[in-house]
């Protein structure tokens, strides 16, 4: 079972090619799922404070899903298409985000945490925040933050669980225990961790989460998707391999697809 459940397209606007340019390169190299899971519209900020090019802006949410589905159904018999979109956890918004996304049939539905507060950590244009604070404090707001994602009942999947160190930075201190609670909120929430393979491709050149990091989620029985964050259609299961042979290597056998929300366990 070969699958990419983590891929966006234009509407992003720091993303190139149209849906179909996604679908038409997962087939070519075989896959037999593809989730289209493009950035939720950001909610939390007024628009004059989002930076450009960060997401769909709330009026394409709905043209994005009519047309995800259309493509499911054009290309049912060549490739098993999900429908699915990463969604950004910012705490005090969870009714929010709820009402936004609760109308529309998803398969699944990833909670990232690019935001803490207004600034987007992940966001290279907004490197002035990374000063505003010790990188210790940073990174358990973070983790605090994926915490509150897992517990919000709002997500399928959590994804690129360490996304933090994306530009390199490291804590000073022992994050251990906190990475190690974070963990098992996401067992206790019976939720799928995303084995994100751009990481490989950032400064940090690791995947994420780091592969000490998912032999913890191995020994705690959590399940594993897998996502190559393309932004370009070329891009599509680019690094996957890399996930999957972590896994492998640790003993996995199973992988977590979805269908309307509900996650199904295959061989892979």
């Amino acid at each position: 079972m070969f699958i990419d459940y983590h891929t966006h397209h234009e509407r992003c606007g720091h993303a190139e090619g149209q849906l179909r340019d996604y679908i038409e390169q997962a087939i070519q190299i075989g896959l037999d799922q593809l989730g289209l899971s493009d950035h939720m519209p950001i909610i939390h900020l007024p628009e004059e404070k989002i930076p450009s090019g960060t997401a769909m802006k709330l009026q394409q949410l709905d043209e994005y899903v009519q047309e995800a589905f259309d493509l499911k159904k054009e290309y049912r018999g060549q490739i098993e298409i999900k429908v699915g979109i990463e969604a950004d956890y910012v705490e005090g918004f969870e009714e929010e985000i709820e009402n936004l996304l609760s109308p529309y049939p998803f398969d699944y539905i990833i909670g990232s945490v690019h935001f803490l507060g207004e600034w987007d950590h992940s966001d290279s244009r907004q490197m002035e925040g990374w000063r505003k604070k010790s990188i210790d404090q940073i990174f358990s707001e973070y983790y605090r933050a994926v915490q509150g994602a897992a517990k919000s009942g709002l997500y399928d999947i959590i994804g690129h669980f360490d996304v933090i160190k994306k530009h390199g930075h490291v804590p000073r201190g022992d994050l251990t225990p906190l990475i190690d609670e974070t963990l098992k909120v996401i067992k206790e929430q019976d939720l799928t961790l995303e084995v994100n393979t751009s990481g490989l491709f950032k400064v940090v050149k690791e995947i994420f989460p780091a592969p000490i990091i998912i032999e913890k989620a191995v020994s705690l029985d959590i399940p594993f998707t897998l996502g190559s964050d393309a932004h370009k259609p070329e891009h599509v299961h680019v690094g996957v391999e890399e996930g999957r042979k972590v896994l492998k290597e640790l003993g996995v056998n199973e992988i977590a697809t979805f269908d309307q929300r509900k996650r199904i366990m295959v061989q892979f």
